[in-house]
């Protein structure tokens, strides 16, 4: 028997605003995001990078992202001003003397830094580096830069300064018949399909390179959108910030680095990474922490253990502590913020515990407290960690998303997410108090419109977890009158929605400007609650979640105005899967639809790139027999007989996340059963596409759906 009760948490008047336009969905292109957000030395202003849509010159229907560099005063004394334009940038950091920023912008394909001084004058390019350049850190007396860059194997095995000895990797290659990498070595070979196995191994090769063949052994060969025998390694230099200068290598070989920064004084440098010289770079799920001196000397490794991560190092102002976090291996895991002493080892590791993935480690100037955001209950709040008592305060509202923040002395700025605004500036004091809006990019367009204001309700599942859910009212609602609802399934399946996720505004917001009520929430194994209700999915992705979103819509439909015989649902990725399990399983629903969804589970593991989610949920692969039951169990495909709902199926051809096979079988399956079904393929699209995707497909997809549960749900 499950313990069901309500409780009303958001305290808005209404369910709408009452006057205005209604959203379109062609307000999509209205939205502005801010990122990146960087405080300038003296706290008084703020850079950012403002992504934008706009419209393709030679072609109406067609848009274009774009990312450009602002500058704002903290105080808001003046609106934001554009310092790039024309080509993108991004990635802007302060010199420490405040008189320059660095920034990332591409050339030739390539990301390259480049220098602006806020004494006049364009933009000075100051690496040319063939691997290009990201992610640059200023050195405390602003004479030198930190950067990485990615590079291949081929080009790492003849770099004469990441390689001088023109070494092979000691790790196995794992191509057959070669368990010393031998084939790495140079050849003089002569390419010839009819001459001696060097000659047609030379061949063979300039097939590979012609792209004639695809040659694969490594394990990860599915990217986003493509596949790839390649390898890439990445790596930290350092140059000096003057024009022509040449980098020089922090770290070598093959193996993968990244995080780098200075300590305070400027004589070493700090930096996570992947270094196991006994097993392929692909296999190797740890991670570890360095130091190593300024001039790349002397590394050594700080912290590192088998199934064990150590990510995101930030030095404190004095150099005295590190702050880090640790989890295992498994994906379905909250890392642990910890702290240890720069010069102590694993036994000086002082847990902080806070029971939610944080992100954005920040360092208060007195090294008193550790600010951070973090999912939680719908929201995304800043904290801070107050590293002697070991508590967490929240300094920004519940019901509101921080997705970038920068802090400063007393000063902290930060990018919010709220139901009435996707994304402004806001500037408040270190502690968030006195907060001020200092942006208007969507606020200003958003005045004229009338929104729908979620309410948030929660019960209690039959595990004794409290689950949380919101329902939205159609924009346009009278009273007395009932509406057809959509149920909203999040996808992950350790995402979480609410009031301060940004990436359903629109969307949520359509479909309430349509005439439908939205039900969404956030079932067991969602993130933002906790180790315990992340992992309560764990060998249960069908009936669990599936109990908890229509438990959500049932104690919604008793409020009185969501009519029960007009009802759809819909989700992507895992939340594909969900739909698919719960029209399979229950007849509720007028029409479903599933974006980029898993299908099969057997299939999947093959076909996506997000294989590891089946070992680590199910606990083995489709060919072990005690992971077999539960595979089968929980795919949808099994029980796609008892699909009887009318279902449009969406996928980007080229998801390689989920795979597209699997969207296939399930249509096929449908269509041969003779059951109401359509498929639509967007070409070129990936498992992001209805986020920072092709634009006109992103309205398209919306489009098709509303369009699909229109015709058998009349208003």
């Amino acid at each position: 028997m499950k313990k069901i009760f309500l409780l009303l948490l958001i305290p808005f008047i209404g369910y709408s605003q009452q006057k205005g336009e209604l959203i379109k969905i062609t307000d999509l292109l209205k939205v502005k995001q801010m990122s990146g957000l960087s405080l300038s030395p003296d706290g008084k202003k703020a850079v950012f990078v403002l992504n934008s849509i706009e419209s393709e010159s030679d072609n109406k229907w067609e848009f274009k992202y774009t990312n450009h560099i602002y500058i704002v005063p903290t105080d808001g004394s003046s609106a934001p001003k554009a310092l790039t334009a024309k080509e993108n940038a991004s990635q802007p950091t302060w010199s420490p003397d405040g008189k320059q920023l660095a920034f990332v912008r591409a050339v030739d394909g390539k990301p390259q830094i480049f220098l602006l001084s806020f004494d006049g004058g364009e933009p000075v390019q100051l690496t040319r580096f063939k691997y290009g350049a990201s992610g640059p850190k200023w050195s405390p007396d602003g004479k030198q830069l930190l950067f990485g860059s990615s590079i291949l194997l081929k080009d790492l095995l003849k770099d004469s300064l990441l390689n001088p000895a023109r070494s092979l990797p000691k790790w196995p290659m794992e191509k057959p018949g070669f368990p010393k990498n031998e084939f790495l070595k140079a050849s003089t070979a002569k390419a010839d399909p009819d001459g001696t196995t060097e000659e047609i191994r030379a061949y063979l090769e300039l097939n590979a390179a012609d792209r004639k063949a695809k040659v694969i052994n490594k394990l990860h060969f599915q990217e986003e959108s493509t596949t790839s025998g390649e390898l890439s390694f990445s790596h930290i230099f350092i140059v000096a910030a003057e024009p022509n200068a040449l980098p020089r290598a922090i770290t070598k070989g093959f193996y993968r680095f990244g995080n780098a920064d200075f300590t305070p004084d400027g004589k070493k440098i700090v930096f996570s990474g992947s270094m196991d010289s006994t097993r392929h770079p692909d296999r190797v799920l740890e991670s570890r922490l360095f130091i190593a001196d300024a001039d790349g000397s002397n590394l050594k490794q700080l912290l590192g253990a088998p199934g064990k991560t150590y990510s995101n190092p930030v030095v404190s102002p004095s150099g005295k502590w590190l702050a880090f976090q640790t989890g295992a291996v498994s994906f379905v895991d909250v890392p642990a913020l910890a702290i240890l002493p720069l010069n102590g080892t694993a036994a000086d590791i002082t847990v902080l515990p806070f029971d939610r993935n944080k992100g954005g480690l920040n360092w208060s100037k007195d090294e008193r407290y550790i600010y951070f955001s973090a999912q939680s209950n719908g929201g995304a709040p800043v904290f801070r960690m107050d590293i002697t008592t070991k508590q967490a305060e929240q300094l920004t509202p519940s019901d509101a998303g921080i997705s970038s923040f920068d802090l400063l002395g007393n000063q902290l700025v930060y990018v919010k997410t709220e139901v009435v605004n996707p994304f402004e500036l806001y500037s408040s004091d270190a502690s968030g108090k006195n907060a001020t809006r200092i942006s208007s990019f969507n606020y200003n367009w958003l005045s004229t419109k009338k929104l729908s204001l979620p309410v948030k309700k929660t019960f209690v599942n039959e595990k004794g977890l409290t689950v949380e859910y919101w329902v939205m009212k159609p924009a346009n609602y009278g009273a007395g009158k009932k509406y057809p609802a959509i149920l909203n399934i999040h996808g992950g399946p350790a995402a979480m929605w609410g009031p301060g996720e940004s990436s359903m505004w629109h969307e949520f917001q359509y479909y309430a400007a349509k005439g439908y009520a939205v039900v969404y929430g956030n079932p067991r194994g969602s993130g933002g609650y906790g180790a315990e209700f992340l992992r309560a999915n764990v060998n249960d992705w069908g009936a669990g979640p599936t109990s908890d979103v229509l438990t959500s819509l049932d104690l919604a439909a008793k409020d009185g105005f969501i009519d029960t015989s007009r009802l759809a649902v819909t989700g992507g990725s895992y939340a594909g899967y969900l739909v698919a399990w719960i029209v399979g399983h229950d007849q509720r629903f007028k029409a479903a639809c599933s974006q980029r969804g898993v299908y099969d589970l057997g299939t999947f593991f093959g076909e996506g790139n997000a294989w590891r989610l089946v070992p680590n949920y199910f606990d083995g692969y489709p060919w072990e027999e005690k992971a077999k039951p539960a595979i089968e169990r929980e795919s949808p495909l099994k029980y796609v007989a008892n699909i009887h709902t009318p279902y449009i199926i969406f996928h980007g051809e080229n998801d390689l996340r989920t795979g597209v096979i699997q969207s296939e079988m399930l249509y096929k399956s449908l269509k041969v059963l003779g059951r109401t079904v359509e498929y639509v393929r967007h070409p070129g699209g990936t498992h992001e596409l209805t986020r920072t995707g092709n634009n006109r497909q992103r309205i398209d997809q919306m489009l098709r759906t509303i369009e699909f549960f229109d015709r058998f749900i009349q208003h």
